[in-house]
């Protein structure tokens, strides 16, 4: 990739703390071979490498790119038929979904990403059936889009063992449905299963075929605490040591996830995961909504880190994340787009907003998100839930050039009072069409509009042309099955949730 030199009207570096950015006026970086050398003025950028190959954006602010540090697929579940029910309904309201090659749905989603300035995605992929053969296939063409896009993807197979629908044994939930939709569920379910043993094997085999790529690498993913047993929890504590890579495990998303833990282990899920010992920096806690004060004490002693998924927890009625209290305690927080952001798509700027916003809470105080701290979650803090850890989220010497190219004349148009900070005003006023530029290991892989590598216009097309077509006779069971035990899910839940045991962190999340 040899040395190039990118120059910018500022260049945010980084975040010293929450209300301070670094930022360089009328700087520029210095990238060989996709590893940033060195960041100041241009014409000392110059001065370390004459050769290299300028690219001016004299109107722009340069930032880290963005990490998506929680992300699941390619066309969202309202596109394939699933409307935004609580989380535990949604599941099954998700079974009659369409089926669409793995390639071209996770380069639809990586269109939207990284037009909205995101260079890394923290990539759960799971929810899968056809066996350890089918599985890895799948793995390998998600993996194979990102690197053939040029997107930098922290991948990971999601390990569920039990109750793959509702909160209690897949044999015993069937056991008391009508017939025939008694031996349909299970048997739909038992498609799902896969050996323990065996994931532990995609992971060797995937982390194998994975050496030497530069853009894509492999972690764990113990998918929920009502998915894995305290033995495979503890197995894949091992193996994430073992193998000196990260784990991202979804944890208290919803109130009834907090009443299963309690049912489950008479104590919090937080607390039930200290006492087995895999609270540490290598563990992010998805979600993390329904936490309790131990349970922030707990997450900020261990070092362990959360990723918040706002839209999501909107959307899916889940709750309000307790932001304000983790970010007092000093607790690392990245920033996950889940399914789908806000307006069903994965806009990272929006996301920024939402989360500047939903947790203003009333008062005086200097507790509320600051935008400083939103760029901290969706940058740097956001790479420490990645495999890629400190490689990424700054422009800093001896990190990967990654990088997002803001117009600010676009952003600010028709104009801005220079009282505003600028890094205020970009990141509350840029909407998509001001990223000009997008640079991932040092190539520009996204440039006024469009793709370098690939055709975005050729796979929606190819997209829309597969989607067209009738339901094969697979997609018409599955609908009919979801359909028919979507109220026998719903009705498991009914008092669920012991009374008085539903108390959240946040009023307004309370659900009676």
């Amino acid at each position: 990739m040899g040395e190039l030199i990118v120059q910018a009207r500022w260049v945010v570096t980084g975040i010293q703390d929450r209300h301070t950015p670094i930022v360089i006026d009328d700087g520029a970086v210095l990238s060989r071979d996709g590893v940033i050398a060195a960041v100041g003025t241009l014409d000392d950028m110059k001065g370390l490498a004459p050769a290299a190959v300028v690219k001016s954006y004299p109107n722009h602010v340069m930032m880290p790119g963005f990490v998506n540090s929680h992300h699941h697929v390619g066309l969202t579940p309202l596109q394939l038929g699933s409307p935004d029910h609580a989380l535990e309904l949604w599941f099954a309201s998700r079974m009659p979904a369409r089926k669409i090659d793995l390639y071209l749905d996770t380069l639809y989603s990586a269109f939207e990403m990284v037009a909205s300035g995101v260079t890394t995605v923290q990539h759960i992929h799971g929810w899968m059936a056809g066996g350890y053969d089918a599985i890895h296939g799948a793995a390998s063409k998600v993996l194979g889009a990102y690197r053939a896009l040029g997107m930098r993807a922290s991948y990971c197979y999601a390990v569920r063992e039990q109750n793959r629908l509702v909160y209690e044994a897949d044999e015993e939930f069937c056991a008391r449905l009508p017939k025939p939709l008694s031996g349909e569920l299970l048997s739909y379910l038992k498609g799902q299963a896969l050996p323990f043993q065996e994931f532990l094997t995609l992971f060797d085999q995937l982390t194998a075929e994975n050496e030497g790529q530069r853009l894509t690498r492999i972690q764990l993913a113990p998918a929920n605490l009502h998915w894995c047993t305290d033995d495979g929890l503890l197995a894949l504590n091992e193996k994430s040591k073992a193998a000196g890579v990260p784990m991202h495990m979804h944890l208290l998303e919803t109130a009834y996830q907090k009443e299963y833990a309690m049912r489950r282990t008479g104590k919090t899920a937080v607390r039930h995961l200290y006492d087995l010992g895999l609270l540490s920096p290598r563990m992010t806690l998805g979600h993390g909504v329904w936490l309790t004060d131990e349970d922030i004490d707990i997450t900020a002693e261990t070092g362990t880190c959360i990723c918040h998924n706002c839209s999501s927890n909107f959307r899916l009625r889940s709750g309000i994340a307790p932001l304000n209290a983790f970010e007092r305690k000093g607790i690392t927080v990245g920033m996950g787009l889940d399914e789908a952001g806000i307006n069903d798509d994965r806009d990272m700027l929006q996301e920024l907003r939402l989360a500047l916003r939903v947790h203003r809470t009333p008062g005086m105080g200097d507790d509320v998100p600051t935008c400083p701290q939103v760029l901290r979650m969706a940058t740097e803090s956001g790479a420490k839930t990645t495999a890629f850890g400190e490689q990424i989220g700054r422009l800093d010497e001896g990190r990967f050039f990654d990088a997002v190219l803001i117009n600010w004349k676009t952003a600010t148009y028709p104009f801005q009072d220079p009282d505003i900070p600028m890094l205020d005003a970009v990141m509350q006023r840029a909407k998509t069409n001001a990223v000009d530029a997008v640079y991932i290991d040092g190539e520009a892989v996204y440039a006024d509009g469009r793709f370098t590598r690939i055709d975005r216009d050729q796979v929606l097309a190819e997209i829309a042309e597969t989607l067209s077509k009738p339901r094969t006779p697979d997609e018409v069971a599955r609908r009919e099955l979801g359909n028919a035990v979507f109220p026998h899910v719903k009705a498991f839940y009914d008092g669920y949730i012991r009374e008085g045991e539903s108390k959240p962190f946040y009023n307004q999340s309370a659900m009676f």
